[in-house]
């Protein structure tokens, strides 16, 4: 039988030859070990209070986090009228771009402050349907080195930078062990629309310190991020590392910010007015706090990057015309309009860019949340 095809065995490989193997059983070769067969290597990594010692939140960055989190938490409680405005680059690879970025958003944010609570989108972790670049965190290089202990101080860093101008920052959490090393830098988090119905990730969200929200998942299903937001509501135990790096025994006490994200799913979108009724209709019946944010990408825009203006639009004018229970919108926004395809060699990426999904470009989005703010006017 030639190399590479299937030997009958239902696309099964054949034991490695090469592995360490007891006496054989009816023609098979058992590995003398029962663990770790398929792990090559096991690296330790610094631990969580190592790094935030060497990086430690500074009192201009501290500040900000705090009233940062205090002003979501009033909105969300309905005391301040303005509305959540998430916006950013898809997923960070460069920071020089997000630096830039995060300079002109904060000028930005001040001229629309008494309408908008605008915090920057400071995603480092990016979930796969199936294999590829999983974010600055895992692969900080883009070349397959992951060099993950890189990964997290350039992470780290870059909230402490971003953070320190006044500017509040709002990331996915993804991998249940990244808190510990950025979550006090961070002022708002989300679950995804492929993990909010996992049983760790809720478990994680309930000891986050920041308000989270829970996407509806990828099919367009609401319920699962209401029992998301049940679930983080009450106290949870659970294996995790504290800040020493250590495996530890988590208890939490609840997380009682959770609140719904609508971005669309394989139905269609789902912001316009019976999507959104439906969703809140739901959150009623489940005894939760009746609001909804608008993911203006993925769905709702159909993966047309362009399309979020008209989603963002369609959420701004409902709000202007009385409705609260939208509460705030999220924009995938960069220096440059757009994105490229992924190369290993940096030198090949065009700057301020993104190499994940397409993103409104900066002319747009300032244009785009000014008007927002005038619209809210009136």
């Amino acid at each position: 039988m030639s190399e590479g095809h299937s030997s009958g065995n239902g696309g099964w490989a054949s034991p490695d030859p090469d592995e360490d193997h007891d006496q054989p059983l009816g023609g098979w070769s058992a590995p003398k070990r029962t663990s770790d067969l398929n792990v090559v290597e096991t690296l330790p990594l610094v631990s969580p209070r190592q790094i935030c010692q060497d990086l430690p939140i500074t009192p201009p960055a501290h500040r900000c986090i705090v009233e940062s989190r205090d002003a979501i938490h009033r909105i969300l409680g309905g005391f301040d009228h303005r509305l959540l405005a998430v916006v950013g680059p898809c997923s960070i690879h460069d920071e020089k771009g997000a630096i830039e970025y995060a300079e002109r958003l904060l000028n930005l944010s001040r001229r629309v402050a008494d309408r908008l609570l605008v915090v920057m989108r400071v995603y480092f972790e990016k979930p796969r349907t199936t294999i590829g670049w999983k974010g600055l965190i895992n692969d900080p290089y883009l070349d397959g080195s992951f060099a993950m202990e890189t990964g997290i101080r350039i992470a780290r860093q870059l909230l402490l930078t971003i953070a320190g101008m006044g500017l509040p920052t709002a990331t996915e959490m993804l991998d249940p062990i990244t808190p510990q090393y950025i979550a006090d830098l961070i002022s708002w988090a989300s679950l995804g629309a492929r993990t909010t119905e996992s049983q760790t990730h809720r478990q994680m969200a309930s000891g986050l310190s920041m308000p989270v929200g829970f996407k509806n998942s990828t099919e367009g299903n609401f319920q699962i991020a209401i029992d998301a937001m049940q679930s983080a509501r009450h106290p949870h135990s659970f294996l995790g590392i504290d800040e020493a790096g250590r495996t530890a025994i988590i208890h939490t006490r609840g997380n009682r910010w959770g609140h719904m994200i609508l971005r669309g799913g394989r139905t269609g979108p789902n912001y316009d007015d019976a999507a959104v009724g439906q969703a809140l209709d739901a959150l009623r019946r489940a005894g939760l706090p009746a609001m909804v944010m608008i993911d203006c990408s993925h769905a709702n825009s159909s993966k047309q990057f362009r399309n979020q203006e008209t989603v963002c639009r369609s959420v701004l004018e409902r709000h202007a015309q009385g409705n609260p229970a939208i509460i705030g919108f999220m924009l995938e926004s960069n220096l440059a309009e757009g994105n490229q395809p992924f190369v290993p060699d940096r030198s090949q990426l065009r700057y301020g860019v993104s190499i994940t999904d397409a993103c409104l470009g900066w002319e747009k989005t300032e244009e785009l949340l000014l008007k927002s703010a005038k619209l809210l006017k009136t």
